[in-house]
């Protein structure tokens, strides 16, 4: 810009008058156009959110507490770091290395019966071991288990 070109004026005028920003000075550090064509999202953030959207939507889940903790496993992890072009690649895998475990089963029972339990303000129906599930319990190990296999059906069909 010249001295001559009236753009150039305006432009300081508009400037001469506006707060400066933190934001404002990366901007100018990164250039014009440094955001064209790319997303303001980061890509592992895109893809938590790829598989938060694709769990309230297609998995059984009434109360949205297995969806959460499911949700909450995937984020950050190393399987979804490394599959964050195909997200639902980690779903997938995560499911398997669940229903591969009793150990984790119980665990996701638990962490869903916790949450279900904040969800609904109400105590948690626990599963304990040599006693059938409770009647109201939403979350037994063969239901969670079932929707497991629901989610890698869905996923792989």
């Amino acid at each position: 810009m010249s001295e001559d070109d009236p753009d150039s004026d305006i432009e300081k005028e508009i400037r001469g008058r506006r707060k400066f920003t933190p934001q404002e000075a990366m901007a100018r550090m990164a250039g014009p156009g440094a955001m064209k064509g790319a997303s303001p999202v980061a890509q592992s953030q895109q893809a938590e959110i790829e598989i938060g959207t694709w769990l309230r939507g297609n998995i059984a889940d009434p109360s949205g507490a297995l969806s959460t903790v499911m949700h909450r496993h995937l984020k950050g992890s190393v399987s979804l770091l490394n599959n964050m072009e195909q997200p639902l690649t980690s779903l997938a895998n995560y499911c398997r290395r669940v229903l591969a475990s009793d150990h984790l089963i119980e665990e996701l029972v638990r962490e869903a019966d916790v949450e279900w339990g904040r969800l609904m303000d109400e105590r948690p129906h626990f599963v304990r071991e040599g006693s059938p599930p409770h009647p109201s319990d939403p979350y037994t190990h063969e239901s969670v288990r079932e929707a497991l296999r629901d989610v890698l059906m869905r996923l792989d069909p």
